[in-house]
């Protein structure tokens, strides 16, 4: 396991939440991966499997923060559904 550091202020280091060692809580840590996650250097697999946890957990816990799994517009939602349409249609004829 690495140890990663980096220097806050004190004002804003009030606001990491810390476990009982002292080190960021899953939900920090989590929120460090985010980053990799948006531009798909990852997927939501391998930061839960990082973070010891379930890829449905994780989700849950983006969710919970506002941060949805889907990222599609509506438009984007229709064409999907449009497409799924044209499908089921071609496989009935």
């Amino acid at each position: 396991m690495a140890n990663i550091t980096f220097t806050v202020s004190d004002d804003a280091a009030r606001y990491v939440k810390t476990d009982a060692s002292g080190s960021p809580d899953l939900r920090e840590r989590a929120m460090l991966l985010y980053p990799a996650i948006a531009d798909l250097t990852i997927s939501h697999g391998r930061a839960a499997e990082l973070l010891g946890i379930h890829k449905w957990d994780l989700i849950e816990l983006y969710a919970n923060m506002g941060i949805p799994y889907l990222n599609q517009t509506w438009e984007e939602v229709q064409e999907d559904v449009a497409n799924c349409m044209r499908i089921m249609e071609a496989e009935r004829a």
